[in-house]
């Protein structure tokens, strides 16, 4: 076992510990929000990690033995714990100026196209950079484009979106039976692409799009349907042959507007789905619902969401700090001169 600490925060955890395991086992058990940024790391995927460098820390102690400080910072996700280690992340302004150069690398290609892209509201780099962005961008060269193309009869690519990050390359490669897309060209020529316009057509190809942290891979049968934040996604299940049958539902009224992998507070799938669960079930009656899914409360997707008596509540609170004022907002739930007293 090692000890490390992370932005003041101790924990102990087993040797052969990424910092970036570590510090999310921190947030885990105290409720904090320390652990780094990730753009390509996925846990459920071997051998990712290290391409995009959102992760990066400042280690300001190797180790008990040798606690001289790191002349650089280190990739959270690729960097094993030692015994003494400390770690700055929030707490180094170095270190968060160094990620949003980061950030600004990624975003040199990256369209401003967030208004009409599907994966805007739980975009993974709209959230960075809002978070460790700068306001504007210093780049003054052309950008690389290319024309969106259809990699299957249900998954759209866009690569002008694409930040590299490899993810649906490792998705393909680990989780179906044959891998047909992949990099091609290097350097600034580097794209995805499939083999000789050959369509990706497996069952679990459908998870490239829930593995995918930015609009590059997008659900065809989802397309310009709705925003996120005006759906209700709950969580169901179903006796599926060939995965779990454990999903989200992304509903709007009574319809089933798009199937997705329930995905943890890290953005990660729970468990992969097929084809089958993701496309082709999109009637209620196909699914057991199990109730609403538990959404992390800063992210816009909750927006609209909140049980009526928790808002009601929130509205009194407001009215009393106000020393009772009367409010006219009509003769509605959310009125306070309507609500019962508690």
């Amino acid at each position: 076992m090692a000890k490390v600490t992370i932005d003041d925060i101790t924990i102990e955890v087993p040797d052969g510990t990424t910092i970036l395991e570590a510090a999310r086992r921190i947030d885990e058990l105290h409720d904090t929000n320390i652990a780094p940024p990730t753009m390509c790391y996925y846990s459920k995927l071997k051998t990712t990690g290290g391409y995009c460098r959102t992760c990066i820390v400042e280690v300001a102690a190797g180790s008990a033995s040798d606690p001289r400080p790191m002349p650089k910072p280190v990739a959270s996700c690729r960097t094993a714990v030692v015994d003494g280690m400390i770690v700055k992340n929030t707490t180094s302004p170095e270190l968060l100026e160094a990620r949003a150069g980061v950030v600004e690398f990624l975003l040199i290609n990256h369209p401003l196209d967030c208004p009409v892209c599907d994966q805007a509201g739980e975009c993974n780099l709209q959230d960075l950079s809002y978070e460790n962005g700068k306001a504007a961008s210093r780049y003054q060269f052309p950008k690389r484009t290319f024309e969106p193309i259809d990699i299957g009869d249900k998954i759209k690519l866009n690569m002008n979106r694409c930040i590299m990050c490899w993810r649906c390359v490792k998705v393909c490669d680990q989780i179906t039976d044959e891998r047909v897309h992949g990099v091609i060209n290097r350097g600034w020529d580097a794209e995805i692409s499939t083999y000789i316009e050959k369509a990706i057509d497996n069952d679990f190809s459908g998870n490239v799009i829930d593995a995918c942290p930015v609009g590059a891979l997008t659900d065809r049968t989802f397309r310009f349907k709705s925003r996120v934040w005006f759906t209700k996604p709950l969580d169901a299940h179903r006796d599926c042959p060939k995965c779990t049958g454990k999903v989200r539902l992304w509903m709007k009224g009574d319809d089933v507007l798009r199937v997705t992998g329930r995905k943890n507070r890290w953005g990660e799938v729970e468990d992969f789905i097929c084809n089958d669960c993701r496309f082709e079930r999109k009637k209620t009656s196909d699914w057991t619902v199990e109730g609403p899914s538990k959404i992390n409360h800063h992210s816009v997707i909750v927006q609209n969401h909140y049980e009526l008596k928790q808002l009601q509540l929130g509205i009194k609170k407001q009215v009393q700090q106000l020393n009772g004022i009367k409010s006219a907002l009509g003769e509605g739930p959310l009125n306070p001169n309507n609500i019962e007293q508690q």
